[in-house]
Formats: structure tokens, sequence, C-alpha cells
């Protein structure tokens, strides 16, 4: 596939460059700042874009910025965001108003290579790929609640479809059936007070609706 990536870590953006090269893709174009990315983002219309959250010149939002404008342009752009830390607020914003075709991991996910990988193929076919430690911020930031009805297992459930997992991974993940899986799926959508869902990434959006909606 053809990505554009936005970092102004040189060493982390080169290590990006050979990682992704390696694995086969192909990228068109790096950015070192904010101002750049929308430019390279709109003149090669990559199959995905990896950004880096916060650039200079100002260190703030200009990467979450440019992704969101160039999101505009063009609609259904996939978009991987980097993060140093967990930034909830940034999170939500991404994944707001259907969020198909969005990741947002933390830095250090990238040299998980496997992982990094997974989540950019999943972005890449209109798929979500969220960090662990974001859906657990999401998870726990909510208070009295239909949450607090789920069983440990149903929670567990919940934070790995949130991340954007099958069922069958879900199933590996957790030594159960997917038989269970499903069962478990169900019990959660109906103490959520969420519509039955079908499979695929309705489900994932139907979730994070509803970790992101007000408490």
């Amino acid at each position: 596939m053809r990505l554009v990536i936005a970092e102004d870590n040189a060493l982390l953006r080169e290590g990006m460059v050979l990682l992704l090269t390696s694995a086969g893709h192909e990228v068109v174009a790096v950015a070192g700042s904010g101002p750049e990315v929308l430019l390279a983002l709109l003149e090669h219309r990559p199959d995905v874009a990896v950004l880096d959250v916060r650039m200079p010149p100002g260190f703030r939002d200009e990467g979450l910025r440019a992704a969101l404008e160039a999101r505009k342009e063009m609609p259904g752009l996939p978009v991987l965001v980097l993060s140093q830390y967990v930034e909830e607020s940034y999170a939500a914003e991404l994944l707001g108003g259907g969020a198909s075709g969005v990741g947002y991991l933390l830095k250090d996910r990238v040299g998980r290579v496997d992982e990094f990988l997974d989540a950019l193929d999943r972005v890449a076919t209109g798929g979500t790929a969220l960090d662990p430690e974001v859906v657990t911020e999401l998870l726990t930031r909510r208070r009295d609640d239909p949450l607090d009805t789920l069983t440990p297992r149903e929670r567990e459930v919940l934070k790995l479809m949130a991340e954007g997992r099958d069922n069958t991974t879900i199933a590996k993940t957790l030594v159960v059936t997917e038989r269970a899986v499903s069962k478990h799926i169900g019990n959660v959508f109906l103490k959520l007070g969420l519509p039955p869902s079908d499979s695929g990434h309705r489900r994932v959006l139907a979730v994070l609706a509803y970790l992101n909606r007000d408490s």
C-alpha cells in the first residue's frame, strides 16, 4: 500500500520508513512539520496516512488537525495516529462522526512490529485499531452507568471489541470458544442498550459511540 508518514522525530520517522518498506509497502512522502502534512496528503492521496499528533511548530495537535482536514477533502482516508501518551480528547475527536478506517496507537506500539503492521492493515481496510491503553481510559472514565452491570468477562470482551478485534481473535485471546464470545457480545449489547449488531466495523462504531458519549 502507499503511505504518507508524518513524524518530527527523525529517528522514529526513518525507522518507520525502513519497517514499512521492508514489509512491502511504499512510502510516497514524509513530513516533519504540521504545515507539510496536509500538502503531502492532498498531493499524494495515499492509501493510509500515519501521523504523529503533536508536530512542529506548536507541538499541540498539528498532525491530528491535518488528518481531520484531509478526511474532509478525501472522505474515508484511512488514518493511523500515533501519540506519546494517551490523550483522550484527541482520540474522541478522531473517532467522532463515523470513525471508519481510523487508528490511535501509542508510539511504543511501533516497536511491536507485528501489532503495528496488523493495526495498519485493519485501518487500511476500513477497520478500527485502538491502543489497549486508550480503550482502558475510555472504559474507566465512566461511572454509575450500565458498564457496572457487566461481568469481568463481558468487560474483557467489550475492551477487545473496542480495539477492533474480531470474534476469532477475541476467542484466542481469552482462550474460549467463538460461540462463547458471541454469547458474551450479545449480553454486552443487551446490557448497554445497544441495537443488535452484525459482525464487523458497525459493532465497533456502536461500542465507541457508547464509550464516547457523555456520562
